[in-house]
């Protein structure tokens, strides 16, 4: 069974992984046929699966932070994740769905520091060879107004 020990201990690996700017290990946190997707409140309200970033494996989480590393050019900026406790919806056997509340500051190489994000990640979890992935991650933003500058994972 999953409990909320081991979501607090996976979400603060992963905010890490992130903040750290270790972002080749940010992939190793997802299964290899897991989604994740940044979207906001009234999209996801509507239903509708478009969203400011998609991803429907492992390999194209991968890609994006290879991109992201030798091909995309961006304004240096990192984040700092501030998550909430984990409100665990369902836990059977190994698998859990949860969703956990996030602010993201974004600090530019300038030093400039402001709120980038608030919203909730939408989860589900999977046990797979005694490791906690994720099935699935839906963050959804707060605010319906994207900046232009979301080049990090949430």
């Amino acid at each position: 069974m999953i409990d909320l020990l081991a979501l607090c201990a996976f979400h603060a690996a992963y905010a890490d992984a992130i903040d750290s700017d270790a972002l080749e290990q940010w992939p190793d946190f997802f299964a290899e046929d897991a989604d994740y997707r940044i979207t906001h409140i009234e999209n996801e309200r509507e239903g509708l699966p478009a969203g400011i970033v998609y991803a429907d494996s492992r390999a194209m989480l991968e890609d994006r932070i290879a991109a992201l590393r030798e091909a995309n050019i961006y304004e240096r900026q990192r984040y700092r994740h501030i998550l909430g406790m984990p409100l665990l919806l369902k836990s059977e056997g190994e698998q859990a769905e949860a969703r956990t509340p996030f602010l993201v500051a974004r600090i530019m190489a300038s030093g400039q520091t402001e709120v980038f994000a608030t919203g909730v990640y939408q989860d589900r979890f999977v046990r797979r060879d005694g490791r906690l992935l994720l099935q699935s991650r839906v963050a959804i933003c707060d605010s319906t107004v994207t900046d232009t500058l979301l080049a990090l994972p949430l």
